[in-house]
């Protein structure tokens, strides 16, 4: 699964509501690699955002994979729902999860990339027993549950961590980073290992989709 390309996942969640259809397709012409799908419960994130329904929909327009992350209590219980969505990627949070070892397996089965993400406080050792399975480790960069906020630095050991721990045991997991991600910081967490970048609000709110995302790579 580890690849030398760097992949930008834009994330939705910063997306324009009222013309989602135009925004997805923009940012796909655009160059994304990937569409990021913050999925809130209102339970384990004070937000509630994306349902399976909507997953299908984004599905039928979207030209890259859809990088699913269920950020809900009893994630274990969804993961079929959102595979049969569209899913590609699917997210689980190790907070979240009782049976972790069990649910990475699960989406394994089903075809789909398994994913773990891990919280601003969860030391990144909690994934060790199945970093050997993971296509994916999600290190969330702000508190989950909403866009906008401002990137927290010490996460960067925790980037090194998992660096470290797939380049000593020879991993294939893919790092993903998601919030307060931009053009300033881009090219630090590019050095620091990361593989792929979720980008919300630096890319949505810039006019010039195109021109940012080509920014993001010559910075990467």
């Amino acid at each position: 699964m580890k690849t030398d390309r760097k992949l930008i996942a834009p994330s939705i969640l910063s997306a324009d509501f009222l013309h989602l259809e135009e925004e997805i397709v923009n940012v796909c012409t655009a160059g994304a690699d990937l569409i990021h799908i913050d999925v809130m419960d209102g339970h384990f994130v004070k937000n509630l955002t994306f349902g399976p329904f909507i997953i299908k929909q984004i599905k039928k327009i979207s030209s890259v994979e859809l990088d699913v992350h269920l950020m809900i209590e009893k994630p274990d219980d969804w993961i079929d729902v959102y595979a049969d969505a569209g899913a590609d990627y699917i997210t689980v949070h190790s907070e979240a999860c009782i049976h972790l070892h069990r649910a990475v397996q699960h989406i394994k089965q089903l075809g789909l990339k398994a994913c773990v993400s891990l919280n601003p406080a969860t030391h990144p050792s909690v994934i060790e027993y199945v970093a050997k399975d993971l296509d994916m480790v999600l290190v969330m960069s702000v508190n989950p549950g909403f866009g906008g906020q401002q990137y927290i630095d010490s996460v960067n050991n925790k980037i090194r961590y998992l660096n470290d721990l797939r380049k000593q045991n020879l991993y294939k997991y893919l790092i993903e980073v998601d919030g307060g991600v931009n053009a300033d910081n881009i090219k630090t967490l590019s050095k620091l290992g990361v593989d792929v970048f979720v980008a919300g609000s630096a890319i949505f709110k810039e006019k010039d989709y195109n021109e940012t995302i080509k920014r993001f790579r010559s910075l990467m």
